[in-house]
């Protein structure tokens, strides 16, 4: 569990509908978070972090993920 301060995604899956390697149902997201709990760990200890906690939903639902911290 993370403590956020703010959070936003925004879907561009709009942006690749017609790439040759576009699956329908996979999303492209562009994730921001601000968290001061996450502040404390470099970038891609960050990422790492998200990435454990979007486990499934990567396997499932997204194809591609821009995590941006604040």
């Amino acid at each position: 569990e993370i403590v956020m301060q703010d959070f936003k995604i925004e879907d561009k899956s709009f942006l690749h509908k017609k790439h040759k390697n576009h699956q329908e149902g996979k999303h492209h997201l562009k994730i921001f978070i601000k968290s001061s709990e996450l502040n404390k760990y470099n970038k891609i200890e960050k990422t790492k972090k998200i990435y454990t906690i979007l486990d499934e939903e990567m396997k499932e639902y997204i194809h591609s993920i821009q995590i941006l911290f604040n």
